[in-house]
């Protein structure tokens, strides 16, 4: 490869390297909701030129991340902020896409479903137990929800559907970073609901491994949904 396409490599991933910094920044909290984001604080913070930042909140907005403030004469990109109906969009949404990740799951060979269904057990004991540990740790909670989840819909999903996934999954995860900790205390419902989908799985139920996953991210939301009447939506103008 000449200098040159290298250089034009190196210059086209920028932007891509940018969205995914942001990006992370955004879903771990590290960017608070309703914060502003202007385009030289984010360059200098990321020590990247004005380009491709603005290539990267373009892209953050088109998919949710940051929104433009209507409050401001001159308008300002922002934090998205975390709003009950909001998190119900998104959780319906992923709830469909890893519902049918988890029906075809369902319709994998024997040895590899019995296989799968092995390995979502094991994460579901360790979840109770981090669930019913004298002081919980959310981060853990988190990771090990998010490891249930992500390993049927690994083995499910085809290419299309792991990218809808990709991109729908960590709009949701801000939630789930955020609220986590009002939400141990109806843990033992989605451990429940986890039961059934592996019941599902292992016995090759396509209808109810589908079901079975909707009801568990629709009635994560009504829990959410409850955490955030009671706390307060975020960073909302």
């Amino acid at each position: 490869m000449s200098s040159h396409s290298r250089d034009g490599a190196r210059h086209a991933a920028r932007p891509t390297l940018v969205y995914r910094k942001l990006r992370d920044l955004i879903v771990k909290g590290q960017l608070a909701p309703g914060t502003r984001l202007v385009e030289t604080d984010v360059a200098t913070r990321l020590s990247v030129s004005r380009t491709p930042v603005r290539g990267a909140l373009q892209r953050l907005q088109q998919e949710g991340y940051i929104l433009d403030s209507p409050s401001l004469q001159q308008s300002r990109p922002i934090v998205a902020p975390l709003t009950r109906e909001d998190a119900r969009e998104l959780f319906y949404i992923v709830a469909e896409v890893e519902a049918l990740a988890a029906r075809h799951a369902a319709d994998l060979p024997n040895a590899k479903r019995t296989a799968l269904a092995g390995r979502l057990q094991r994460i579901n004991d360790d979840f109770k137990k981090a669930a019913t540990a004298k002081q919980p740790s959310h981060h853990r909670l988190w990771e090990l929800d998010e490891r249930f989840h992500r390993s049927y819909v690994e083995a499910g999903a085809g290419p299309r559907l792991l990218a809808l996934h990709d991109a729908v999954k960590p709009q949701a995860e801000r939630y789930e970073r955020i609220y986590v900790s009002l939400l141990v205390s109806e843990l033992g419902t989605s451990i429940a609901e986890h039961n059934v989908i592996i019941r599902a799985i292992r016995a090759g139920d396509r209808e109810a491994a589908q079901t079975a996953v909707q009801t568990n991210w629709r009635n994560a939301a009504e829990r959410l949904g409850r955490v955030i009447d009671t706390l307060g939506e975020r960073g909302h103008w």
